[in-house]
């Protein structure tokens, strides 16, 4: 973790004027640990106090994520926060009911829930690859798969058939995106947020590559004289890319890191 000076300084203005600054956070591996099978991914009590108490505080409080968004509120079990889904491509503003989708990405949906109606195929389920349906985009993940390097050539072929069908496929941990071929990004769907939301800082918390984009989204915000403060905070993870130490202003240890820096929002 970066010494407790160092991060005490980069919170400083959002502890200053929190009302006027937004707290974005990640899901998977940043406020819920890593598990086996996505959908079991829990939120830890203890985090979940701290970010209620975060969201009262603080003028806005999302969490950004590549899930859906619907799905990302069930396992954060928190109304009041904003969420922005499918890595940017659907917001679900607190307390709605539905989540907006970019019409961009609507086009598209049919054609990629029929790419994974077709890949859902007996060989696929001997290899035990899972198939999650986030309604614009399909993800095949085989982290925990009897033989993970088989599963992984399979997926391989899929991708290939993807983009073959004109789709776009995009590689996480032990999983393949096929997605609209428009952009998604969770740059994009931070700037989404914060259009003319009035933030004057924003902190963002993220241990993935799809993280470096709102990390990036970030700075370009400051660059336009949009945000006056960005900070972000890297969440270290075994399986993360070495980018997002290199491009984080801090670096906190894996959720239990998260969860004393939701403290440190509050002191």
């Amino acid at each position: 973790m970066s010494p407790a000076a160092t991060l005490a300084e980069l919170l400083a203005p959002l502890r200053a004027d929190p009302a006027r600054c937004a707290v974005l956070l990640d899901v998977d591996g940043t406020l819920a640990p890593i598990v086996r099978h996505s959908q079991d991914a829990t939120v830890p009590e203890a985090t979940r106090t701290l970010l209620i108490a975060v969201a009262r505080r603080y003028g806005i409080v999302a969490c950004i994520t590549g899930r859906r968004a619907a799905d990302a509120r069930r396992i954060v079990s928190i109304g009041s926060l904003a969420y922005v889904g499918n890595h940017g491509g659907e917001l679900l503003r607190p307390g709605a009911m539905r989540a907006e989708q970019d019409p961009h990405v609507t086009d598209w949906t049919r054609r990629v829930q029929a790419f994974a109606r077709q890949a859902d195929t007996p060989g696929l389920t001997r290899l035990r690859v899972r198939i999650e349906d986030k309604e614009s985009i399909s993800a095949f993940h085989w982290r925990g798969a009897p033989d993970e390097e088989a599963a992984h050539a399979g997926v391989r072929e899929l991708a290939e058939q993807a983009e073959a069908a004109g789709l776009a496929t995009h590689w996480g941990r032990k999983v393949l995106e096929v997605r609209p071929p428009v952009r998604l990004d969770k740059g994009m769907g931070v700037r989404r947020l914060l259009r003319d939301a009035g933030a004057g800082c924003a902190l963002y918390a993220g241990d993935d590559a799809t993280d470096l984009d709102a990390f990036r989204a970030l700075g370009e915000l400051v660059d336009e004289g949009e945000l006056e403060v960005a900070v972000r905070i890297g969440v270290d993870s075994e399986e993360g890319p070495p980018e997002i130490a290199q491009e984080a202003d801090a670096v906190v240890a894996g959720p239990d890191g998260v969860r004393d820096l939701l403290l440190s929002l509050l002191d």
